[in-house]
Protein backbone atom coordinates (compact mmCIF):
# COMPACT_ATOMS: atom_id res chain seq x y z
CA UNK A 1 0.00 0.00 0.00
CA UNK A 2 1.32 3.28 -1.03
CA UNK A 3 0.71 6.00 1.18
CA UNK A 4 1.32 9.68 0.34
CA UNK A 5 1.01 11.20 3.74
CA UNK A 6 3.37 10.70 6.58
CA UNK A 7 2.02 8.78 9.76
CA UNK A 8 2.28 11.75 11.63
CA UNK A 9 0.92 13.84 9.13
CA UNK A 10 -2.27 11.62 9.10
CA UNK A 11 -2.22 11.65 12.69
CA UNK A 12 -1.81 15.68 12.88
CA UNK A 13 -5.17 15.66 10.76
CA UNK A 14 -7.03 12.70 12.04
CA UNK A 15 -6.70 14.91 15.83
CA UNK A 16 -8.33 17.75 14.15
CA UNK A 17 -11.73 15.99 13.35
CA UNK A 18 -14.01 16.78 16.18
CA UNK A 19 -16.13 14.60 17.97
CA UNK A 20 -18.60 16.88 20.19
CA UNK A 21 -19.26 20.42 18.65
CA UNK A 22 -19.74 20.04 15.27
CA UNK A 23 -20.74 22.59 12.96
CA UNK A 24 -23.98 20.30 12.39
CA UNK A 25 -24.86 19.66 16.10
CA UNK A 26 -24.79 23.66 16.32
CA UNK A 27 -26.58 24.35 14.05
CA UNK A 28 -29.56 21.53 15.36
CA UNK A 29 -29.05 23.22 18.77
CA UNK A 30 -29.95 26.34 17.27
CA UNK A 31 -33.05 25.83 15.73
CA UNK A 32 -34.21 23.61 19.16
CA UNK A 33 -33.35 26.75 21.18
CA UNK A 34 -35.02 29.47 18.97
CA UNK A 35 -38.17 27.29 19.08
CA UNK A 36 -38.24 27.40 23.01
CA UNK A 37 -36.78 24.03 23.80
CA UNK A 38 -33.97 23.80 26.62
CA UNK A 39 -31.62 20.70 26.82
CA UNK A 40 -28.11 19.33 27.80
CA UNK A 41 -25.53 18.84 25.25
CA UNK A 42 -23.11 15.77 25.60
CA UNK A 43 -24.43 14.69 28.53
CA UNK A 44 -21.81 11.73 29.86
CA UNK A 45 -24.57 10.51 32.18
CA UNK A 46 -26.46 8.89 29.71
CA UNK A 47 -25.30 5.93 27.63
CA UNK A 48 -23.70 6.61 24.25
CA UNK A 49 -23.05 10.63 25.60
CA UNK A 50 -26.07 11.66 23.50
CA UNK A 51 -25.54 15.17 21.49
CA UNK A 52 -28.48 16.94 22.83
CA UNK A 53 -30.73 15.93 26.11
CA UNK A 54 -34.12 17.00 26.42
CA UNK A 55 -35.21 15.84 30.07
CA UNK A 56 -38.56 17.76 29.83
CA UNK A 57 -39.79 14.99 26.60
CA UNK A 58 -36.63 12.35 27.79
CA UNK A 59 -35.46 12.57 24.44
CA UNK A 60 -31.50 11.86 23.67
CA UNK A 61 -30.90 13.67 20.58
CA UNK A 62 -27.92 12.27 18.36
CA UNK A 63 -26.66 14.24 15.20
CA UNK A 64 -24.60 11.69 13.45
CA UNK A 65 -22.12 11.72 10.94
CA UNK A 66 -22.89 9.98 7.39
CA UNK A 67 -19.76 8.50 7.10
CA UNK A 68 -18.61 8.02 10.78
CA UNK A 69 -21.70 6.19 11.80
CA UNK A 70 -22.37 4.77 8.31
CA UNK A 71 -25.59 6.00 7.46
CA UNK A 72 -26.80 2.92 5.52
CA UNK A 73 -28.18 3.91 1.55
CA UNK A 74 -26.23 7.44 2.21
CA UNK A 75 -24.29 9.08 -0.65
CA UNK A 76 -21.67 10.37 2.33
CA UNK A 77 -21.26 6.88 3.71
CA UNK A 78 -18.73 5.30 0.82
CA UNK A 79 -15.80 3.52 2.72
CA UNK A 80 -12.67 4.42 1.86
CA UNK A 81 -10.62 2.47 -1.01
CA UNK A 82 -7.07 2.02 0.89
CA UNK A 83 -6.85 0.53 4.12
CA UNK A 84 -10.39 -1.19 4.21
CA UNK A 85 -8.79 -3.63 6.80
CA UNK A 86 -8.46 -0.72 8.88
CA UNK A 87 -11.84 0.84 7.94
CA UNK A 88 -14.76 -1.55 7.98
CA UNK A 89 -13.78 -3.00 11.37
CA UNK A 90 -13.72 0.97 13.03
CA UNK A 91 -16.96 1.75 11.38
CA UNK A 92 -18.55 -1.16 12.00
CA UNK A 93 -17.37 -0.71 16.08
CA UNK A 94 -19.02 2.46 15.33
CA UNK A 95 -22.38 0.97 14.39
CA UNK A 96 -22.27 -1.61 16.96
CA UNK A 97 -21.72 0.79 19.71
CA UNK A 98 -24.66 2.99 18.46
CA UNK A 99 -27.16 0.61 18.80
CA UNK A 100 -25.70 -1.10 22.04
CA UNK A 101 -26.17 2.54 23.58
CA UNK A 102 -29.72 3.39 21.91
CA UNK A 103 -31.16 -0.08 23.42
CA UNK A 104 -29.70 1.10 26.65
CA UNK A 105 -31.03 4.41 26.69
CA UNK A 106 -34.39 3.02 25.28
CA UNK A 107 -34.29 0.50 28.66
CA UNK A 108 -33.96 4.09 30.44
CA UNK A 109 -37.42 5.49 28.98
CA UNK A 110 -35.30 7.67 26.67
CA UNK A 111 -36.66 8.15 22.95
CA UNK A 112 -33.81 7.82 20.79
CA UNK A 113 -34.00 10.40 17.65
CA UNK A 114 -30.99 10.49 15.42
CA UNK A 115 -30.64 13.22 13.03
CA UNK A 116 -28.48 12.11 9.88
CA UNK A 117 -25.82 14.59 8.55
CA UNK A 118 -26.99 14.61 5.29
CA UNK A 119 -30.31 15.45 6.74
CA UNK A 120 -29.19 19.01 7.56
CA UNK A 121 -27.33 19.64 4.23
CA UNK A 122 -30.33 19.01 2.33
CA UNK A 123 -33.52 19.28 4.11
CA UNK A 124 -32.80 21.19 7.06
CA UNK A 125 -36.15 23.25 7.72
CA UNK A 126 -38.48 20.10 6.58
CA UNK A 127 -35.91 17.72 9.01
CA UNK A 128 -36.07 20.27 12.19
CA UNK A 129 -39.85 20.14 11.90
CA UNK A 130 -39.77 16.35 12.07
CA UNK A 131 -37.51 16.61 14.98
CA UNK A 132 -39.66 18.70 16.77
CA UNK A 133 -42.67 16.78 16.20
CA UNK A 134 -40.66 13.76 17.21
CA UNK A 135 -39.25 15.05 20.38
CA UNK A 136 -43.29 16.62 21.32
CA UNK A 137 -45.17 13.14 20.52
CA UNK A 138 -43.78 10.03 21.50
CA UNK A 139 -45.91 8.03 19.08
CA UNK A 140 -44.62 10.07 15.67
CA UNK A 141 -42.54 8.42 12.87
Amino acid sequence: MSNEISSEKRSKIMSHIKGKETSIEIKVRKYLYLHGFRYRKNDKSLPGTPDIVITKYRAAIFVNGCFWHHHYNCKYATLPKTRKDYWIPKIQRNVDNDIKNYHQLEELDYRVIVVWECEINEVFEYRMQQLIEEIKNPDYK
